[in-house]
């Protein structure tokens, strides 16, 4: 019986060793960054959640992105929340939200909200154009070009829609191009006939004005370029002295300016007309910098600017910095 006993003690002790081995191997694959292309991952092994908040338009692009990063990191559990780009930003600022990335649809903002107590660089890695986006069911769809588009969306019983310039990027840049338009078409008072009509509808970020486009309860939409593409939409694209699309005519961009709420209740912050730009930035108070920091460098790396340029999002290479002396090390190479 003795014999019999220590046979089953030897035969457990046996179990248990195999499976705690097993265990441990497993453990290991999952938590253990693989090489890339150019070895090893930066950051080697990490394990976590990482919270990242962006700009609507960048739904598509950094979603796929982040499935490319956690190829690479299977531990961190990446959790993502869209917005309009001042609405995201205020998340951190005023709600002080947990996060560890911010992509924002205009850089401007990051330094104008978010310096010197939440941020203190920003990174400028992809760009954009307004364009207007309409369906089979909008209304004169078969007549609307890039020439007669202002003049479509007064008529009678037209709606179109924008998002809302105090929390959207999208939307002051949209009152932007309706004032360059104005000035490009010699079309008089066009701003304010456009400008709270009634075929005007207001909706608090751009992407929000799809599922009405799509339904027909709105004949056209002022959009991004990417989205338009990402969605399989029909669009016209607008003229480029006008559109916010190009180096070469920001001077002519600077005609136009809008006010938008501050970061302060009764505050305002005076933006002028320039090219489309598209920043990240990591809040200081973020508790793991390292986790933040492994996300933007995979995506300013070359898996993930391939990931954002399949979905139609324009890219800047190399990318531009507000002060590379306070960008992190791991960064610097990508900068211009």
């Amino acid at each position: 019986m003795a014999r019999k006993k220590q046979k089953n003690r030897f035969i457990l002790t046996m179990l248990t060793f195999v499976v705690s081995i097993s265990l441990t191997a497993s453990c290991t694959q999952y938590l253990k960054a693989p090489s890339t292309s150019s070895g090893k991952a930066s950051f080697g092994e990490l394990q976590g959640k990482l919270p990242i908040f962006y700009a609507g338009s960048l739904t598509v692009p950094w979603g796929a992105v982040t499935g490319e990063y956690i190829k690479i990191y299977p531990g961190v559990e990446v959790l993502g929340e869209a917005g309009g780009s001042s609405v995201t930003i205020r998340k951190v600022t005023e709600l002080h939200k947990e996060c560890g990335v911010i992509g924002s649809a205009d850089y401007k903002i990051i330094p104008q909200l978010m310096f010197p107590e939440f941020a203190s660089w920003y990174i400028i890695f992809a760009s954009n154009q307004i364009v207007i986006c309409f369906t089979e069911k909008s209304k004169y769809g078969d007549e609307i070009n890039a020439d007669n588009w202002y003049q479509i969306l007064q008529r009678q019983g037209v709606t179109y829609g924008r998002s809302d310039p105090d929390q959207d990027p999208c939307g002051y840049r949209t009152l932007m191009v309706w004032q360059l338009a104005e000035k490009y078409y010699n079309a008089a008072g066009l701003y304010n006939k456009l400008c709270g009509a009634r075929g005007d509808m207001i909706r608090s970020k751009s992407v929000d004005l799809i599922a009405l486009l799509q339904s027909g309860d709105l004949d056209y939409a002022f959009e991004y370029d990417s989205v338009a593409k990402q969605q399989n939409l029909r669009y016209i694209s607008l003229p480029v002295k006008i559109n916010l699309s190009s180096k070469e005519f920001e001077s002519y961009y600077a005609q136009a300016r809008v006010s938008i709420k501050g970061a302060e209740p009764g505050e305002t912050v005076n933006l002028v007309g320039e090219p489309i730009l598209y920043a990240v930035t990591i809040p200081l108070n973020f508790y793991d910098q390292k986790l933040a920091l492994s996300w933007v460098e995979f995506m300013l790396g070359d898996r993930g600017i391939a990931a954002m340029e399949s979905t139609g999002q324009g890219i800047i290479r190399p990318a531009v910095a507000s002060d590379k002396t306070k960008i992190p090390e791991a960064l610097r190479k990508y900068i211009k």
